[in-house]
């Protein structure tokens, strides 16, 4: 069971999350460990397993990255450890974005806005073309060269979050 079952929402890059918060209340009282002290040792073992499936969910469900991750997870696009070749055109920008973070002066507020505004031009421009396709997701509907565009965003996005965080 996945946990857009677990939780009976949509498969969705973006989960309603008045829904989620909803279903992790509801599920999270039904599947309290407390509540299963007086069962066998088996049973208490399956509710405290459907209980860390429900906050492991819960936390999937908070974070965008997170949700795009696991989406592309159970469609056996994306692996743990994976070595991905992002295009070589985007990294070379990264890569020169990267170098006027390290030699940027820190009281120069010109230079840091100015390199601000590169980074969000950059993150706008990888996310248009998946802005629709994200927002739109239906499973079974797309097909997996969207889900390839969307994985592509997904790395892409991970190397300007770390440069964002060089710059912080």
């Amino acid at each position: 069971m996945n946990y857009f079952e677990l939780y009976e929402i949509p498969v969705s890059f973006r989960p309603d999350q008045e829904q989620v918060k909803k279903q992790y209340y509801a599920l999270s009282r039904k599947y309290h460990p407390d509540f299963f002290g007086g069962t066998d040792a088996a049973q208490q073992q399956e509710v405290l397993e459907k209980s860390a499936q429900v906050n492991h969910a819960y936390k999937v469900f908070q974070s965008e990255e997170a949700t795009i991750k696991y989406i592309l997870q159970l469609h056996g696009l994306i692996a743990e450890e994976e070595k991905f070749q992002l295009p070589p055109d985007f990294l070379m920008e990264v890569m020169e974005l990267n170098e006027q973070v390290m030699e940027l002066d820190k009281e120069d507020a010109a230079a840091r806005a100015a390199l601000e505004t590169a980074i969000q031009t950059l993150q706008n421009n990888i996310y248009e073309p998946v802005e629709a396709i994200m927002a739109n997701y239906q499973e079974g509907a797309d097909t997996e060269k969207e889900l390839l565009q969307v994985k592509n965003y997904y790395y892409q996005k991970k190397y300007l979050d770390r440069i964002v965080q060089g710059l912080q």
